[in-house]
């Protein structure tokens, strides 16, 4: 396609299209503009979610001014991992998956557990530098109290209990809405961690059940940090 200057004023346009320019993730409309024989591109530039991908097709539907390419926006998926480090013996990884602006999910296998339900939970703060402790409190950016995943009145951290097998073991997979990988309230650079106990789901009545569920001392911590 040539392109060139041209001082008289433009016809309509004669079509348009979308395109998404993947290396910098921008959405460009542009449109091609005919003028006496020459062709003028005019691109317009706004900015399309990283979560998102487009691709170009052409539709059935026909302008007064020629076919219409339109743009199908289909959702990204962004991948995170956490490599469990403990100084008790227990080890694992944890994945998390989320596709566009659904819920996250949360998959992992963890060893080295004594047998029974264990506390898990997102914690505010990516550092070790302490250990577990530095990893600061549950990720509650709504300010409320702690309870179960399914709770509306909880920390968007609180995941609950994963049960270990009489080995040890446990595989396990949770879907959540409050843990995104993306956006202001991302997890990504803050820490998974496991606990000694099992959390009370802030229903156990003790003075510790609303900030932490009595899950006890912190047996293995990861950064979630994002996955190629």
């Amino acid at each position: 396609m040539s392109s060139c200057l041209c001082s008289t004023p433009p016809v309509p346009p004669s079509r348009f299209y979308w395109i998404l320019d993947c290396s910098f993730n921008l959405l460009c409309i542009s449109l091609l503009v005919r003028v006496q024989g020459c062709t003028e591109k005019i691109i317009f530039i706004s900015f399309l979610s990283n979560r998102d991908s487009a691709s170009v097709s052409l539709s059935d539907n026909e302008s007064e001014f020629g076919p219409i390419y339109c743009l199908k926006i289909t959702s990204k998926m962004v991948k995170a991992v956490a490599v469990l480090s403990s100084s008790e013996g227990v080890a694992g990884t944890i994945y998390f998956n989320q596709e566009g602006d659904g819920p996250t999910t949360v998959t992992g296998n963890i060893s080295g557990l004594k047998p029974g339900l264990h506390g898990f939970h997102v914690h505010a703060l990516g550092d070790t530098t302490n250990g577990c402790m530095s990893t600061g409190p549950h990720f509650n950016p709504a300010g409320k109290e702690h309870g179960a995943p399914e709770d509306e009145n909880r920390h968007a951290g609180d995941l609950g209990n994963v049960n270990a097998g009489a080995d040890g073991t446990v595989s396990f997979s949770v879907t959540d809405k409050q843990i995104p990988l993306t956006g202001p309230n991302s997890i990504i650079g803050r820490a998974v961690v496991v606990h000694a106990d099992p959390d009370d789901l802030g229903k156990g009545g003790h003075e510790l059940s609303k900030t932490t569920g009595n899950a006890g001392g912190r047996v293995a911590c990861g950064i979630i940090g994002l996955q190629g």
